[in-house]
């Protein structure tokens, strides 16, 4: 049986793991490309040909006859593609308007924020520059106090009672955050995100795709 659908990335990409649980908690599968290459193979003809601006994740399906890219609309359709449609996206026009918002919020306040000192840091992509650091580790440790205030009064998660595409929208980039950023001192004030965090990389299908948490005790900075 042909797979719901393949991705082109590079390793490790927390975007395409949050579509392979996703999938995975769907009943589906998301196979990624072998031997793709950033800066090579999305620059072929034949790529750009199906991804014209080249960028990835993109997502094939498994016929080939549908392409997307955009981790968030990725993860969108393989939570809508399934037996648990309902329950990942909402059964409600209300209550999929609160996904949407997490899903939005995972992006724009977490990820975006996270992203500049990864670059900066690790993958050094970027000049290190110590305000524009500080000012993003700032804006990620503020909407991180977010998520905490909407887990208080004993929520196990972010909406409603069964996990949803929010939390593994938001919880993907916590992953990644506590590896490197949310280190222990910015954790004393995030006791109930540390534990979420747990808790979803619990389930079984996301521990398949993300592995292990791991959190760091002194966050990465740069020379």
């Amino acid at each position: 049986m042909a797979p719901f659908g393949r991705i082109y990335t590079y390793p490790n990409n927390y975007r395409v793991q949050r579509a392979q649980a996703i999938a995975a908690i769907n009943g589906l599968t998301i196979e990624t490309v072998p031997d793709f290459q950033i800066g090579v193979t999305n620059r072929t003809p034949e790529f750009l040909a199906k991804f014209p601006l080249g960028k990835v994740p993109a997502f094939e399906s498994g016929d080939g006859s549908f392409v997307l890219t955009e981790g968030q609309a990725i993860a969108r359709y393989a939570a809508e593609s399934g037996p648990k449609a309902d329950q990942l996206c909402g059964k409600d026009v209300k209550t999929r308007a609160l996904i949407e918002q997490w899903s939005c919020f995972a992006e724009q306040d977490l990820a975006s924020n996270l992203t500049p000192p990864l670059l900066m840091c690790l993958a050094k992509f970027i000049p290190y520059d110590e305000a524009k650091y500080e000012q993003h580790v700032a804006a990620f440790e503020r909407g991180a106090k977010a998520v905490e205030a909407a887990l208080q009064g004993g929520k196990q998660f972010l909406v409603g009672e069964q996990l949803t595409l929010a939390d593994v929208m938001v919880a993907g980039v916590l992953f990644l955050a506590g590896k490197f950023v949310m280190d222990k001192e910015m954790r004393k004030d995030l006791p109930l995100v540390e534990a979420y965090l747990k808790r979803v990389m619990d389930v079984p299908e996301m521990k398949e795709a993300f592995g292990a948490v791991e959190l760091c005790e002194t966050r990465v900075k740069g020379e």
